[in-house]
C-alpha cells in the first residue's frame, strides 16, 4: 500500500471513530461534566501511548517545545472546550454545520504559515457542495435558528482546529515518531486543562467510574477516539498535508447519522440521504485538487 493510500485510510479510520463518539459522550454526560470526560479520556490516551511507546522524546531544538504546547492548547484543550460551551448556547445542528467549515480555515492557515499551494476551484466548489449536504443532514429534524454567541464560539472552534492541523503539519516536519509527538501534545493539553478543572471543580465518583457501561465508554473515548485517532489523524496530516486531511471532517455528520440509525434506531429521512450524497460529492471534489507541497 502506498503512503498516499495509507494516509487516506488513516483519515477515514479517524473520522469513522470520531463520528460515533457522540453516543459515548451522550451516555457519560449523565454522570460526568464535559471537562471531567475530556480530562479522563486524554489521561487514558496519554497512558496508553506511554505503554505503546515508553521511550522519551528528545528534542533536537528546545524551541520546538513551543509548537507542541501550542498544538496541545489548540487541538486538545481549546477546541473541545469551545465546542462544549457552544453547545450550551446554540443548537447541536448549528455547531455540527459550523465546525465543518474547518477545512476552509485550514486552507487559509496552510497558505499563510506553511506556504502551501492554494487549492483550485474544485476544492472550493466541493466545500460549498459539502456544506449544503451537511446543512441538509443537520437541519433535517431542526429548524435553523441563529444564536450569535454559540455560533461564534463554534466558528472559533473551527478556527482552532484548523490551527491545530497546521501545527501538526509543522510538527511532522521535525521528523519524530508520531506516537511520541502525539503523546507530548496530549501532555500539554492536560496541563492547560488544569486551571479549568480548578475553577469548575472536579469530583470523581468512583461508583460511576467503575460502572461497566461508563467504563466501556470512557475506554472507547480514551483508547479509540484519543490515543488511536490522534495518532492516525496526525499520520494522515504528515502524509497528505493539513488541507487534504481536513476535508474528511465533512464525513463526520454522515458517520454520525449512520451510527444513530444503526445503534439508536433513529430514522433516516430522504432529506438526510440527499445531504449524505451531497457531502460525499463535496468530499470527492475537494480531494481532487493539486498536490500540496
Amino acid at each position: 500500500m502506498s503512503d498516499q493510500a495509507k494516509g487516506h485510510l488513516f483519515a477515514f479510520i479517524t473520522i469513522l471513530i470520531w463520528g460515533t463518539t457522540f453516543i459515548s459522550t451522550k451516555v457519560l454526560l449523565v454522570y460526568f461534566t464535559p471537562i471531567e470526560i475530556l480530562f479522563i479520556r486524554f489521561f487514558i490516551g496519554i497512558c496508553t501511548l506511554w505503554l505503546v511507546c515508553p521511550h522519551k522524546l528528545k528534542l533536537v531544538d528546545s524551541r520546538q517545545e513551543y509548537t507542541f504546547a501550542a498544538a496541545g492548547l489548540c487541538g486538545i484543550t481549546l477546541y473541545y472546550l469551545l465546542e462544549n460551551i457552544a453547545l450550551t448556547y446554540t443548537q447541536a445542528a448549528n455547531v455540527g454545520v459550523i465546525i465543518s467549515i474547518a477545512p476552509f480555515f485550514t486552507v487559509i492557515f496552510s497558505c499563510l504559515f506553511l506556504h502551501d499551494q492554494r487549492p483550485g476551484l474544485r476544492f472550493f466548489l466541493g466545500f460549498l457542495i459539502a456544506m449544503a449536504g451537511i446543512a441538509l443532514i443537520s437541519f433535517s429534524n431542526a429548524a435553523l435558528e441563529l444564536n450569535p454567541m454559540g455560533d461564534l464560539l463554534a466558528v472559533a472552534a473551527a478556527c482552532i482546529w484548523a490551527a491545530y492541523s497546521t501545527l501538526t503539519k509543522k510538527i511532522s516536519s521535525f521528523d519524530y515518531n508520531t506516537i511520541q509527538t502525539t503523546r507530548r501534545t496530549f501532555f500539554y493539553g492536560l496541563i492547560f486543562m488544569l486551571p479549568i478543572i480548578f475553577f469548575t471543580g472536579f469530583q470523581m465518583n468512583l461508583k460511576s467510574l467503575i460502572d461497566p457501561q461508563n467504563l466501556f465508554n470512557l475506554l472507547f473515548l480514551g483508547l479509540g477516539a484519543s490515543a488511536l485517532c490522534f495518532v492516525t489523524w496526525n499520520s494522515a496530516v504528515k502524509t497528505l498535508g493539513p488541507i487534504r486531511t481536513s476535508v474528511y471532517i465533512y464525513m463526520v455528520p454522515v458517520i454520525t447519522t449512520a451510527a444513530a440509525a444503526l445503534i439508536l434506531h433513529e430514522t433516516i429521512t430522504w432529506q438526510m440521504l440527499a445531504g449524505i450524497l451531497l457531502t460525499l460529492l463535496g468530499l470527492f471534489l475537494s480531494e481532487k485538487h493539486k498536490k500540496e507541497n
